[in-house]
């Protein structure tokens, strides 16, 4: 398997993960990912890059089978309103393209809240910053790479 930068961070800071590819597959959802690699959708996070009234950004983890709640999650940064980049502002911004969009290793450090829900597990999955490859780390020992807060970030 293909090392990413993703994996070589996680080395970096001595943080134990798993990596996992589905690149020959034709998964592309998140909840294909999850599928594809056989896991529960609400342990799978997908990443998401937003913009604030303020002109911020914000980097946003939340389950691929739930949807960001724009409002609670302009709350949880202190926003009056955030919206989603545009798929074309992705790659200048963070260093990624849609779809392999990783929390970790951009090429700025931007707030970042992950989803309450991520709290119920041991561990999470989420892209390791290339499509076809994603990786488990534990909650608490994504905090060794990048700070984050939990929030409660996702609709009904």
């Amino acid at each position: 398997m293909e090392k990413t930068n993703v994996m070589r961070i996680l080395e970096q800071k001595k943080v134990p993960y798993q990596a996992y590819t589905y690149a020959d597959t034709d998964a592309i959802s998140g909840i294909e990912v999850a599928e594809t690699l056989n896991q529960n959708p609400k342990q799978v996070f997908k990443t998401l890059v937003t913009v604030g009234a303020s002109k911020r950004n914000y980097v946003f983890v939340v389950p691929v089978c739930s949807e960001l709640h724009l409002k609670k999650a302009a709350k949880a940064v202190g926003e009056k309103s955030i919206e989603m980049i545009k798929s074309k502002e992705l790659l200048p911004l963070t260093g990624y393209i849609h779809g392999g969009c990783s929390p970790i290793g951009m090429k700025k450090l931007f707030k970042t809240v992950v989803d309450a829900s991520a709290k119920e597990y041991d561990t999470i999955f989420f892209s390791a910053g290339k499509i076809g490859y994603q990786v488990q780390v534990a909650p608490g020992d994504l905090k060794k790479v990048i700070p984050y807060e939990f929030g409660d970030i996702v609709g009904e």
